[in-house]
């Protein structure tokens, strides 16, 4: 059963939504038998790093906020990661456009490395303060989870996977998609956010029973056979 997540680098609810998501599956018997699937989205394309402006500012600017309110929301969504074991800095965190990091994970997909890859992202970035669209940084990145840093680089220096990230945040627009994370169950059910880790037990409980169900029947045209008796007719 298929599990598609939309999710964007820089999105702290994402990482938070990542750790309840993976505390569900932990407690499901057939969790071997959910494929997982991170999907591209970017919640500010426009976005450029501009050194010197931190998350704080960058957040008072696009929420029309003061930069004491902005730093009081940050505050609160470290407090929600913590409880997750997630550890946020947003005096660390660097402002920087996704897209990069996007095509990064699509690499990383290719060799069954997705899952890695976002983990490895939502760490450098939310915990560890490094900018996400340096070429460099994500090359590390790259070799930290087992890729070849040699690919990485010359797929980062051209435009590989650009169509594949924009195929993605079309299909999010063409399905609803208006925030995330997103979690798409057996394209069946979506979970909006990120839920608390009963929650999507339940989605997954409810749609991995019928994609079981529809899995094992078949809708048979009979015809002639020979049947294990010896009987052919």
């Amino acid at each position: 059963m298929k599990v598609e997540i939309w999710s964007d680098v820089m999105c702290p609810f994402c990482y938070i939504g990542k750790r309840r998501f993976e505390s569900a599956l932990q407690e499901l018997p057939f969790r071997n038998e959910i494929e997982v699937e991170w999907k591209s989205f970017q919640l500010d394309p426009s976005l450029k790093h501009e050194p010197g402006k931190n998350i704080n500012q960058y957040l008072a600017e696009r929420k029309g906020i003061s930069v004491p309110k902005a730093k009081e929301l940050n505050e609160q969504v470290t407090n929600m990661a913590a409880a997750e074991g997630l550890q946020y800095d947003f005096d660390k965190a660097v402002v920087a456009n996704s897209f990069d990091a996007h095509r990064f994970s699509q690499l990383a997909k290719k060799y069954g490395k997705g899952d890695a890859a976002e983990e490895s992202l939502f760490k450098a970035y939310f915990t560890e303060g490094k900018n996400i669209s340096d070429l460099d940084t994500l090359v590390d990145l790259g070799k930290s989870i087992g890729l070849d840093g040699a690919e990485v680089k010359q797929t980062l220096e051209g435009d590989a996977y650009a169509n594949e990230v924009k195929k993605d945040i079309a299909e999010a627009e063409a399905i609803g998609v208006r925030g995330v994370p997103f979690f798409v169950v057996d394209r069946k059910y979506a979970v909006s956010g990120a839920q608390a880790a009963d929650t999507f037990k339940q989605v997954f409980e409810r749609a991995y029973t019928e994609w079981k169900k529809e899995k094992n029947q078949f809708t048979t045209i009979q015809g002639e056979v020979c049947s294990t008796d010896g009987d052919c007719k």
